[in-house]
């Protein structure tokens, strides 16, 4: 018993020390790990806006933010260098980039981002710019037989809007802000009590007196009939831009930002290949409504047809991948498909099966380029995308019956040409149609008319009736007549004169 009892003590004692031990360990890693602390480095996700702002881009920027939406500590930095495009594909990469919160949303522009690529940068949080960059410059603008045209006040009042939005969100000056859209904008920079303060025409002419004895500087930024446009110096100079750096990794060390990740958030090669389809669209209409038509004027179905469906699905199926068409868009397509079809194979002619066929491959072909059905009276430049759309489409289908045309007249005749060979040397000109009528009569031969010839008729030779043709003469029943020539299985016929009678 007291040798258990001094085991059982013995074992305690090492216990103890076990404990004590761990605890020690314990403290000198806590320790170790204050004294050199290891932070998590900072992801940075870098996208790249360049180019044409199209719906591939706005699709390309959907897929980008959906990637960083899963880290909640990222930065995403907006490399920007664009002349603008479209603006309902910019309104939509607007919208996705306002999914990042302002704090984790930086524009940093490259080369320049006018138009609607100002309205792009102004939608993060944070705006940089490289030197000798500019930015602004959002006034929208169509294309007429003089050149650009500046669209209206109605189309400028939701944009300008949109641009006071951003500002008011990101913090920029909201009127130089609006100073980018219209040209009736004029912008002054005052100081008033100390604050520098930027005011339109309007704003400082509801100043009262009093109001503007306190200002002590006045300068006009924005001239009345010009639209603001900055370099990288004015930028950080009006407050848009935070600093003006070279590189990214200059930005982040500036922002303080040390410990981080670059990753670079580039088109894929499939992302390329829809912005590229997207800009030769028309052409690949053309030639697919072209294939088409020559297929229609064709018997059967060959590789006109082939073709022509090959291109219209390239387009459709582009559009598809953009966000544009839908299943409503591939039902109108395909109707106007098989109501063709019907035309081709089963009704002879061209009639409302054609007809309509064209109309529902021109509708689906439309409402495939567009995000909408009919223009919002709101957003008053989706009827201008509507026009353009129409005006593509009917420029297409014309441009392919003019195509399938000449190819029908000039080319393919081309390709039918037989080629020259020994059996080819000689000619028809003593061949004979196999005919039993015809052995059985030789010119010179003389019979009468059996039935009235208007020119074709019978006539009784030798006891034989066989059918005969005269040379555009109307002949009556009864009126002696003698084979003239044979050609072909046709035996031509003539009245006996009266020297020829015997």
């Amino acid at each position: 018993m007291k040798k258990w009892r001094c085991r059982q003590a013995s074992f305690s004692r090492v216990f103890s020390l076990f404990v004590i031990a761990l605890g020690a360990l314990a403290l000198v890693n806590a320790t170790a790990l204050a004294a050199d602390p290891r932070p998590v480095s900072v992801p940075v996700y870098v996208i790249d806006i360049s180019g044409e702002v199209d719906p591939g881009m706005a699709a390309f920027a959907e897929r980008a933010v959906a990637d960083i939406a899963g880290d909640p500590d990222a930065i995403m930095i907006a490399e920007i260098d664009t002349f603008g495009g479209r603006v309902d594909s910019a309104l939509e990469i607007v919208d996705t980039f306002l999914k990042i919160p302002a704090e984790q949303s930086i524009a940093f522009v490259r080369k320049k981002a006018i138009s609607a690529g100002a309205l792009i940068a102004l939608s993060c949080g944070r705006l940089v710019m490289m030197p000798a960059t500019t930015i602004g410059d959002c006034a929208p603008i169509t294309y007429s037989q003089e050149g650009p045209e500046m669209l209206g006040e109605k189309f400028q009042s939701p944009i300008r809007a949109k641009f006071r939005a951003l500002a008011k969100r990101n913090g920029y000056p909201v009127k130089l802000a609006e100073a980018m859209v219209s040209m009736d904008k004029e912008v002054f920079e005052v100081e008033m009590d100390g604050e520098t303060l930027f005011m339109d025409a309007s704003d400082y002419g509801d100043l009262t007196d009093a109001e503007k004895e306190k200002i002590t500087r006045k300068k006009t930024v924005v001239e009345q009939g010009e639209l603001l446009t900055m370099d990288a110096a004015e930028a950080l100079s009006l407050g848009f831009s935070k600093m003006t750096t070279d590189t990214v990794e200059d930005m982040l060390a500036a922002m303080g930002i040390e410990n981080y990740e670059i990753v670079r958030i580039e088109p894929s090669w499939s992302e390329s290949m829809v912005r590229f389809i997207g800009r030769i669209a028309p052409i690949l209409m053309m030639i697919g409504l072209a294939a088409l038509y020559m297929e229609m004027k064709a018997p059967g179905f060959g590789f006109p047809g082939i073709v022509g469906l090959v291109c219209l699905g390239i387009v459709f199926l582009n559009q598809y991948m953009v966000g544009l068409a839908d299943y409503t868009e591939l039902l109108i397509l395909g109707a106007g498909l098989v109501l063709m079809a019907i035309e081709v194979f089963v009704i002879p002619g061209f009639g409302i099966a054609g007809f309509a066929g064209i109309v529902f491959l021109a509708v689906g072909l439309i409402l495939s380029f567009q995000g909408f059905v009919l223009p919002d009276p709101a957003v008053p430049w989706e009827f201008g995308i509507l026009v353009d759309n129409v005006l593509r489409v009917v420029g297409a289908f014309l441009a392919a019956l003019l195509t399938g045309l000449l190819f029908l007249a000039y080319v393919l005749p081309r390709f039918s040409t037989a080629r020259k060979g020994p059996f080819l040397e000689t000619d028809l000109k003593a061949a004979h149609a196999d005919s039993s009528e015809t052995g059985k009569v030789k010119a010179g031969d003389r019979g009468v008319a059996m039935t009235f010839l208007r020119p074709s008729g019978k006539m009784k030779i030798s006891g034989e009736i066989i059918d005969v043709v005269t040379e555009n003469e109307f002949l009556e029943k009864g009126t002696p007549v003698m084979v003239k020539a044979i050609k072909g299985n046709r035996i031509i016929v003539a009245p006996v004169s009266e020297e020829q009678a015997p």
